[in-house]
């Protein structure tokens, strides 16, 4: 049976929309267990909503530009962003384990800042399209024969 393979850029293209869909998704959640959440990372529930608004800007501006923006600008973002949260992770877990209550608020904290550094890079980010609205060829990009 023949197996259909998808160009690169649809699959990284689907890679950037799902990236953007769980950071809305994680925003739902902050925002809609802001309290019990907060009392877990010993945050106040104030700083899981903020945390959650930030979210929701960034994976929405990452959803409205994955067409018009480069795939390869997409993912040198996505990957300073993923090595970035796991540092960010694994430093908050070094201070919860010597009891220091500065790990949630590490965590939290970059789950602020992050998303709309990235939403920022990503819509300064050039455009794949001309002033002639003709569309770019992005350098990754392999047309099937």
């Amino acid at each position: 049976m023949a197996q259909v393979v998808a160009p690169s850029v649809t699959r990284r293209m689907a890679g950037a929309i799902a990236d953007g869909v769980f950071k809305v998704l994680l925003a739902v959640v902050y925002i809609a267990g802001a309290a019990p959440l907060g009392r877990l990372l010993g945050v106040p529930a104030w700083l899981m909503v903020v945390s959650g608004v930030a979210l929701l800007i960034g994976g929405g501006i990452e959803i409205r530009y994955t067409r018009s923006r480069s795939m390869r600008t997409y993912t040198r973002l996505m990957i300073a962003y993923d090595s970035g949260w796991v540092l960010t992770a694994l430093a908050g877990l070094l201070m919860a384990w010597q009891d220091g209550n500065a790990g949630g608020e590490v965590w939290i904290g970059y789950q602020t800042a992050a998303p709309v550094a990235l939403a920022t890079l990503l819509v300064a980010a050039n455009p794949t399209q001309t002033a002639s609205g003709i569309r770019t060829v992005d350098p990754t990009h392999r047309r099937r024969a």
